[in-house]
């Protein structure tokens, strides 16, 4: 919360504007400020005031390094909805959830809800299949999935989408995340359904064998 107050109020901010930016006691944020600044995200002026620090500097240039792994990615799906595929998203594990963590939407006038950053159900959906049965969960369906490397949901998360799911890996075979292709249920006919399918077993495919030398941690969690 400390350090989002700098992108609401760029500059110099005093501890009763951190105070008012956060909702925090400034007791709480004096306590939490000497952690910031000993480790170089934050720095106190000589008049009181604070200001980010160099520490959010370096791990921005890291993140800059990273996005060769974002480039690939977001290539890929774009690639697939200039082919006329429906909306083309790539899904990482967080936790007990799944994260969108970009998102290209389809050419279609009507499209589903899905947005890069949201956060969605691992246990519902094809993206969170492939994402589940990637970490080994037992069950006929898992089995599915692993065995054609693809899934598809109809409607599990929402009535009115459906969707198609593949795995990316990266070094090692360590799954890095799941494309999905996701729309409305009247859109997913046998036909696009084969056709889709097709394409986002090849799109998956020259997409792992690219992320050769990607790993998990060179992929940001928190989308754009």
């Amino acid at each position: 919360s400390i350090l989002a107050a700098f992108e609401q109020r760029p500059g110099p901010l005093s501890l009763a504007l951190l105070a008012e930016l956060t909702g925090l006691h400034k007791s709480t944020i004096l306590r939490l400020l000497v952690s910031l600044e000993d480790h170089g995200y934050v720095r106190r002026l000589s008049d009181g005031q604070y200001t980010v620090g160099p520490t959010l500097f370096r791990l921005g240039t890291i993140f800059e390094k990273s996005q060769t792994a974002r480039d690939l990615i977001v290539g890929t799906l774009e690639a697939l909805v200039a082919q006329g595929t429906e909306s083309a998203s790539f899904h990482v594990r967080d936790g007990m959830q799944r994260l969108c963590l970009y998102r290209v939407n389809s050419n279609h006038p009507t499209l589903d809800t899905v947005a890069a950053g949201k956060h969605l159900p691992l246990d519902r959906g094809a993206a969170g299949r492939v994402l589940r049965a990637g970490a080994g969960e037992a069950g006929a369906q898992m089995d599915q999935v692993r065995q054609t490397g693809l899934a598809l949901s109809k409607g599990e998360r929402d009535s009115a989408c459906w969707a198609l799911a593949a795995p990316v890996f990266g070094r090692d075979r360590v799954l890095l995340g799941a494309i999905s292709l996701s729309g409305p249920k009247e859109r997913f006919t046998k036909d696009s359904i084969a056709r889709m399918s097709e394409l986002l077993l090849d799109a998956a495919r020259k997409c792992s064998a690219n992320a050769l030398s990607i790993n998990e941690s060179q992929l940001s969690r928190h989308g754009d």
